[in-house]
């Protein structure tokens, strides 16, 4: 019965489940921003070359 107890007042699964998922979303976050980032930055320097090739 005391080990049952225990491990229901134990808090410290809940506090590694808590930094995976923040971990998770701060992944999600920046995989999302770093992709839009790079698909400005390529039509950028898509135009600069296009540019520089006209004249």
């Amino acid at each position: 019965m005391r080990s049952l107890l225990k491990l229901l007042t134990d808090r410290r699964g809940a506090t590694a489940i808590e930094y995976g998922l923040i971990a998770a979303l701060i992944a999600v976050a920046a995989i999302g921003t770093m992709s839009t980032l790079g698909t400005k930055l390529k039509n950028t320097f898509s135009n600069v070359s296009n540019n520089m090739n006209a004249r």
